[in-house]
């Protein structure tokens, strides 16, 4: 995991303390912050920064945003975003949405969510506000149940990709791996959702399928911390936090440059991009292809209360949270704390 350089900074209160100073922030992989808590992360932005709860020790620490040159937002509802994405503009800070659009309606999966219209029509507004390639779809996970089998899966898949091409340049997806997380596995039992795991081949078989079905498209399509070798169906390994579209998006930001360890040269053939190191994020799962980011969210804060939840250990204890972050909806951490 990346040492990111310490600063001091000033807290609202007075006191002066020490504080990480990140270049690329991670919003979120543990909580929806573009659905619930946008207003209060560019408020903290404009503050310059926020305070972060070690979900394994408990020990506060505090993030500073005077060196952030890029961001990557994740959430399955970004349409809050809409309004703040002029701020990011006016201080030169670079970002990309990793857009979860999947499709449990009928099955009641993500009770938390828009109807899946208003999601595709908030995709697509997105895309003209921010430029093609910047806001990724994602389907993830993949779940089986009793009443979702493979074929009803690629439907689903099928339906939403028809809506959206001409708007991605991609598709992200991940089979649920169920029994390896306890949380999910857990949340699943408890409402009684009969979820079924994920053979070998029905994993290739899938693919195959998809792959079929993307000679429509031309999508990318690449799994998110998988395994799995589905390469010979045209089906890459994800990088989420992607250098290479930091680089895309952002060659001419030379501190982001810096950090990343790449020459930009200029020509008049056009721009040649050299990378000189390998910015893998160590401290992410094996199959993890993230390059380093600080995450700046909080487990069990997210009202979404989808039920294959790996980020709530319970929906009581996320619903606690967001009404303590409702009492003080401004302050240094998400809960208010």
């Amino acid at each position: 995991m990346a040492q990111w350089q310490k600063i001091k900074i000033r807290r609202e209160s007075g006191e002066i303390v020490d504080a990480q100073a990140p270049v690329i922030i991670s919003a979120s992989r543990s909580t929806d912050i573009p659905a619930f808590y946008a207003d209060w992360f560019f408020h903290r932005l404009k503050v310059g920064y926020s305070a972060w709860t070690n979900p394994f020790n408990g020990v506060k620490s505090f993030i500073s945003y005077e060196k952030c040159r890029f961001i990557v937002f994740w959430s399955k509802n970004p349409e809050p975003l809409l309004g703040h994405l002029d701020e990011l503009k006016e201080k030169n800070i670079g970002c990309y949405i990793q857009y979860t659009l999947n499709d449990y309606e009928k099955e009641g999966l993500e009770k938390g969510v828009p109807p899946l219209e208003k999601r595709i029509d908030t995709f697509k507004r997105l895309v003209d506000k921010l430029g093609q390639g910047r806001v990724i779809w994602r389907f993830d996970p993949l779940i089986l149940t009793d009443q979702i089998g493979m074929d009803d899966l690629l439907g689903k898949v099928e339906n939403i990709g028809d809506q959206l091409k001409g708007y991605t340049e991609k598709l992200v997806f991940s089979y649920a791996d169920i029994n390896l997380y306890k949380k999910v596995k857990a949340n699943l039992e408890k409402s009684h959702v009969n979820y079924q795991e994920w053979r070998l081949a029905q994993m290739e078989e899938f693919a195959k399928k998809l792959s079929e079905l993307n000679k429509k498209w031309h999508y990318q399509l690449a799994t998110c911390g998988e395994k799995i070798d589905i390469e010979r169906f045209g089906i890459q390994h994800n990088r989420c936090i992607d250098d290479d579209l930091m680089i895309r998006f952002a060659h001419h930001d030379k501190a982001l440059m810096d950090f990343l360890g790449v020459e930009v040269k200029e020509s008049l053939f056009g721009t040649e991009v050299v990378k000189k190191k390998d910015n893998r994020d160590k401290g992410q799962r094996q199959f993890c292809g993230c390059i380093v980011s600080k995450d700046i969210g909080e487990y069990n804060t997210c009202p979404h209360l989808c039920e294959y939840c790996y980020a709530n250990a319970s929906k009581e204890k996320a619903i606690e949270n967001y009404r303590k972050h409702k009492t003080n909806p401004m302050g240094e951490t998400i809960t208010g704390k």
